[in-house]
């Protein structure tokens, strides 16, 4: 007994020195590694599990309501889970324009909680890949998501994707970090049957899948500091968020327009001419119309294909930006007049128009 008592003292005196003194590394990192990485594993799973559990009753998923064509003469109604979404405000949900781009269509969100709401106004920025829907709740009914700040994001930040992918299953959640930023990326994929050209996004690689388009990216604080935009054709582990601060931008402005879900078109499809190409051309810089809209403003107006718009209500129309003509016409109103000056077999002519609401 004396001699069992001796040697564990020893063994104590034994571990206390080397605790000290580090004399048995090999023994201290089998004592002490586990239990470190025991708490940042059981850390990190809290983290994320309180995430989820205060953002889960605030996404959404958008489906659709079309009518399609499958053979000549025939139709069939198609009814489908397509994105996601978040509540931003009472009854206001903020998702990707791709995926509600069909303007014939209607929509309808799926709460967290199973109940359904049918999309009544929907606000498609011109500028990004994003859209305000709007459904009809009891005020404060539904949580919104706090936004965060994306100017100040770090690469290998944690971060979580909330979504519906494949528009099959609904919040499913996936955790990752911020693999890159400032990336420019193309929007959409085969079974959104959309694309478009984004700059400055954020890239993960949190599994972001089709469907999960329109739904939150959110930071280890549960804030809202990208929307699930896309993902990467050809690789894995690669997905792509539009910055948050982009949707801050985008509310500001339309709460500047008192919450209106009009916005103004002229209906024209145009492409950017640069002074270089135009010397080159012998031309002029502006906007080349490629496509006029019937019924639109500027069909009513009489502007015509292969029109060049070079001044838009005063302000000269410059080839330096493929949005400048749309930024312009977005600083205006619906019911406003304004006047177009184009150029048309070199000459320039002057036309008064109409801005009517676009859908």
């Amino acid at each position: 007994m004396k001699k069992f008592l001796f040697l564990l003292a020893a063994i104590i005196i034994l571990i206390s020195v080397d605790q000290r003194f580090n004399l048995f590394p090999n023994l201290s990192k089998t004592a002490t590694n586990p239990l470190v990485e025991k708490q940042t594993v059981v850390y990190e799973e809290s983290v994320i599990t309180k995430v989820v559990e205060e953002s889960l009753p605030s996404v959404v998923t958008v489906g659709i309501n079309t009518t399609v064509e499958r053979i000549p003469g025939k139709t069939e109604k198609i009814e489908k889970n397509i994105g996601s979404g978040f509540i931003i405000g009472d009854g206001l949900i903020i998702t990707n324009k791709h995926v509600v781009s069909e303007t014939d269509a209607t929509y309808q969100v799926l709460t967290n909680d199973k109940k359904k709401y049918n999309v009544e106004k929907i606000y498609r920025d011109p500028l990004n890949d994003l859209a305000i829907l709007k459904i009809t709740i009891v005020p404060n009914s539904l949580k919104s998501l706090k936004l965060g700040d994306s100017d100040n994001l770090k690469l290998g930040q944690l971060v979580i994707a909330i979504g519906t992918p494949l528009g099959e299953f609904t919040n499913t959640v996936t955790s990752g970090i911020i693999s890159g930023l400032g990336r420019g990326i193309t929007a959409g994929s085969p079974y959104e049957e959309f694309v478009e050209k984004l700059d400055n996004v954020i890239q993960t690689d949190a599994a972001i899948n089709p469907g999960n388009s329109g739904g939150p990216l959110l930071n280890s604080k549960g804030e809202v500091i990208g929307v699930n935009a896309a993902i990467a054709q050809s690789g894995q582990n690669i997905g792509f968020a539009i910055p948050v601060n982009v949707v801050k931008n985008l509310i500001e402005n339309f709460n500047k327009n008192g919450g209106s879900f009009e916005r103004p078109y002229i209906g024209v499809r145009y492409k950017m001419i640069d002074k270089q190409t135009a010397i080159l051309n012998d031309i002029v810089e502006g906007a080349y119309i490629v496509e006029v809209v019937e019924n639109s403003p500027a069909k009513k107006a009489g502007l015509q294909e292969e029109d060049i718009i070079i001044e838009f209500d005063g302000k000269k129309v410059k080839g330096t930006d493929n949005q400048e003509l749309t930024k312009a016409i977005m600083d205006k109103k619906v019911g406003q007049k304004v006047v177009v000056k184009v150029w048309r077999n070199k000459e320039v002519k002057t036309f008064n128009l109409t801005l009517e609401a676009g859908k």
